[in-house]
This record gives structure tokens, C-alpha cells and sequence, in this order.
């Protein structure tokens, strides 16, 4: 190779160089990329945010619904006195919280008391079976109720009244006071050794779900049986611990006819 040749060859551009109008072009390519792709992961970024936004929001609703469940629960349970519905329609079997009544109802709700706490028995009204409806103190439910045979015959009937959902072991200490046309018996749990009924007691409950019973075999036509129901938490009780705060429980009364006469 010659001198001028290698003078040549030594003065040669690189093959990698580009003029600046390619440059250019190449950093707006690399540009454009780098934004598709900063443009990709902000979307990207986005459709999380909103999951996880959803999920949350989900999350949070499905905790309100469980809390708010929790809440109306744990006012103590509840009490609800029924009527076969057959009977009423067929016999005129009705209850009422008055002892005049406008129209036939099946089902009547007791309100109840929040954060009930333990009392004695001896402290509740005397005449706490001579009003009507609800009338609850701070920490008692009482409720007066009338059933009434506004039919075209002469039934007999039986009411039950029993109860359910118990939690935190809140049966052993509770008191259920029934005034049958004022007349009163109290009942309770038999005591936890098995011996019998406490001394505040008339008498115990007649099963782990059944408080009481009674029966009317001459329910005349037109004739109102008076019914008070009276609830609370024996103060007393040895089994009256901590561990039933909190407690709640599902209590019912049904009636229903059984013949007619």
C-alpha cells in the first residue's frame, strides 16, 4: 500500500458516525420509546391504584355491614311474640298491646334495652305488669301484651315461650318474670350443681330452649288473656360473672290453637 493510500484510509470518517440531522432523528426515536414506555407504566400504575382503591372501599363497606350487624345484635337478643298466622285468619286469634284493638296482628316486637347490666328483682316496680306495650327501665325489659279471641268460638290454646342464639353463657343469670293476668311466676336456670331452682326462683326453666308454657282450655269468645313479660339479669346470681357481659339471647312466644270447644 502506498502512502497515499494509507493517508487516505487514516482520514476516512467512522462507520458509526452519523450526521446531525440523524442524531437528531435517533434521540426523538429514543425519546418517543422512553415515553410509550413511561406513558405504559403510568397506566399500568393507574389500573392498580384503582383495584386497590376498589378493594378497599369493598373492604370497608363489608366491615360497616358486619359492625352494624354486630351492633343491633348486641343490644341483649330480642323478644317476639307470634300467633299461628292459620288461627288468626281462621279463628280470629289476636294479640294487641291495648286491650282494645283496631285490626288483627300476628307478630309483636318487644323494644329492647342496650348495655343492660345486673339488677336485683327486688327493685323492679311493683306495678311494673300494669302498663302497657313496652315499658322497660334502664336495665329490665317489660313488655304487656293482650291475647285476644275475636272469633265466632270458644278455643283452647297454648303458648311456649322459648329461647335461642344464647351467648356468653347469659342464661344462667337471667330472670324471666310472666305475669298471666297478674298473676307472677318467675323463672330461671336450675343452678349449675344440679340441685334445683335459685331461691328467687318459682320455677326453673323447662328445657336448655324452653322457658315456659301454658295453656287456656276455655277461651271464650271475646275473651282478652293479659300477658307481661318482664327481663332481667339477677345481680344476686353466683352465676351472675364477668364472663356474660356481652352476653345476648333470642327469646320467643308463640301461641296457637289447639281444639275447639
Amino acid at each position: 500500500m502506498t502512502k497515499d493510500e494509507i493517508k487516505t484510509v487514516d482520514n476516512a470518517e467512522p462507520a458509526d458516525t452519523y450526521t446531525e440531522t440523524e442524531q437528531d432523528g435517533r434521540n426523538r426515536a429514543a425519546d418517543i420509546l422512553t415515553l410509550r414506555r413511561t406513558a405504559a407504566e403510568a397506566r399500568r400504575h393507574n389500573v392498580v391504584v384503582r383495584v386497590i382503591s376498589v378493594l378497599l372501599v369493598v373492604l370497608i363497606a363489608l366491615v360497616a355491614i358486619a359492625y352494624a350487624v354486630s351492633y343491633f345484635y348486641d343490644r341483649f337478643g330480642s323478644f317476639t311474640v307470634t300467633v299461628n298466622k292459620y288461627d288468626m285468619v281462621n279463628q280470629g286469634l289476636t294479640l294487641s298491646e291495648t286491650p282494645e284493638y283496631e285490626k288483627s296482628i300476628a307478630t309483636l316486637n318487644a323494644d329492647i334495652v342496650y348495655d343492660m347490666t345486673n339488677i336485683s328483682g327486688e327493685d323492679l316496680p311493683l306495678n311494673i305488669d300494669k302498663i302497657n306495650g313496652t315499658h322497660n327501665g334502664d336495665n329490665y325489659i317489660a313488655y304487656t301484651f293482650y291475647l285476644i279471641n275475636s272469633g265466632n268460638d270458644t278455643v283452647a290454646y297454648s303458648g311456649e315461650m322459648t329461647m335461642e342464639n344464647i351467648t356468653n353463657g347469659v342464661d344462667e343469670a337471667v330472670r324471666i318474670a310472666v305475669y298471666e293476668n297478674g298473676e307472677k311466676t318467675v323463672y330461671g336456670k336450675t343452678k349449675s350443681d344440679g340441685t334445683g331452682k335459685e331461691s328467687d326462683c318459682d320455677k326453673e326453666f323447662q328445657s336448655s330452649t324452653v322457658v315456659m308454657s301454658t295453656k287456656n282450655d276455655k277461651f271464650s269468645l271475646g275473651a282478652k288473656d293479659k300477658y307481661t313479660v318482664v327481663i332481667w339479669l339477677e345481680g344476686n346470681d353466683p352465676d351472675c360473672l364477668d364472663n356474660i357481659i356481652g352476653g345476648t339471647m333470642k327469646l320467643s312466644m308463640k301461641f296457637k290453637i289447639i281444639e275447639n270447644t
